[in-house]
């Protein structure tokens, strides 16, 4: 019988919104593979990830296995690839061992996902292997519950830009008549702010960080010249209503 890989959403950082669904395949797997960032010589940097710090509310410690993954290495693809292969090796090692491996991430393993890569590269060395995987609450949807702001009404589109990509992605989504939410945007957040008075969008916009944490923070984005921000900050932009019920319907 195939092994399983199986990945996890575990939600943006609270323990209490992971699902039924994922508490269960996290206690029912063998192991638990949480993806942990490395030193410049690609070691187990030592830090307690968000994924890892929200697993271990539900299973025991002996059962987590932490894997060093590139999460940020975006200029030298050579070594990012090498790291990718390192960890898919170990992974598939595990697959070797073991019926079930799931492998937590934050947010949902099918949104700008770790998992998605690992997936991948673990495929081509266990071409047998069963993919799987559990949904998890995104941060948008927390930010959105956390705020007040609405995601979407109506015949509303519904835009996610990574910020990576650069801040005229953004720019070009806030011209557009939907909700705009942007990932990854706490090393360009001026830009962001700029992007936003431009489109007449700032006003109105949101943006959160650290979210279920003991340091989270909520604001209006007019805040976002104060200073830096953490790199995995959310921000929404609702689309442009007249405050009318159902009018965009």
């Amino acid at each position: 019988m195939s092994s399983r890989l199986i990945g996890v959403g575990v939600g943006p950082g609270d323990p209490e919104l992971v699902t039924v669904k994922g508490v269960n395949a996290l206690r029912e797997a063998d192991v638990v593979v949480v993806p942990v960032m490395g030193d410049t010589e690609g070691r187990d940097g030592g830090e307690r990830g968000r994924a890892e710090a929200t697993v271990l509310h539900y299973v025991p410690e002996e059962k987590v296995v932490r894997v060093v993954f590139a999460l940020n290495e975006r200029s030298d693809r050579a070594r990012r690839e090498a790291a990718w292969d390192v960890a898919g090796e170990r992974v598939a090692g595990l697959l070797g061992r073991h019926s079930a491996v799931a492998f937590a991430t934050i947010g949902d393993p099918n949104v700008y996902s770790t998992f998605t890569y690992l997936a991948h590269t673990v495929q081509a060395s266990v071409p047998d292997v069963r993919i799987e995987t559990v949904p998890g609450i995104t941060a948008m949807q927390d930010l959105a519950a956390r705020s007040g702001a609405v995601l979407t009404e109506g015949t509303e589109p519904l835009t996610l830009v990574p910020v990576t990509a650069g801040s005229a992605v953004l720019k070009d989504a806030l011209g557009g008549p939907g909700t705009v939410v942007a990932y990854k945007f706490g090393r360009q957040a001026h830009e962001v702010a700029d992007a936003l008075r431009e489109t007449g969008r700032i006003d109105d916009a949101v943006w959160g960080a650290s979210l279920g944490l003991p340091e989270e923070t909520v604001g209006p984005a007019t805040d976002l010249d104060e200073g830096p921000l953490p790199y995995l900050s959310t921000l929404i932009s609702p689309a442009r209503r007249d405050g009318t019920r159902g009018g965009k319907l």
